[in-house]
């Protein structure tokens, strides 16, 4: 439930911050206990924006800020 949540949040401010941008949550199978944000350009390269693996104890650090996330984007397409 706590991965959805957070999933819906950062997925949202994505939509909010490039409504063109497609955004799908899980097209694969996810790793365990991980929340990753990675951004696919057109070339078929990906680019992680976020990756929570190494982060925690506690576990509210696994998961980013929505804002965080935005910005890995934009300077990322920039």
């Amino acid at each position: 439930r706590v991965f959805g949540r957070n999933a819906a949040a950062v997925s949202e401010a994505l939509r909010g911050a490039m409504a063109h941008l497609p955004v799908d949550i899980n097209p694969r199978p996810p790793r365990r206990n991980s929340f990753e944000v990675s951004l696919v350009k057109e070339d078929g390269s990906t680019v992680e924006l976020w990756s929570g693996i190494k982060k925690g104890p506690p576990r509210k650090l696994k998961f980013p800020q929505p804002e965080t996330v935005v910005e890995a984007l934009k300077s990322s397409l920039a």
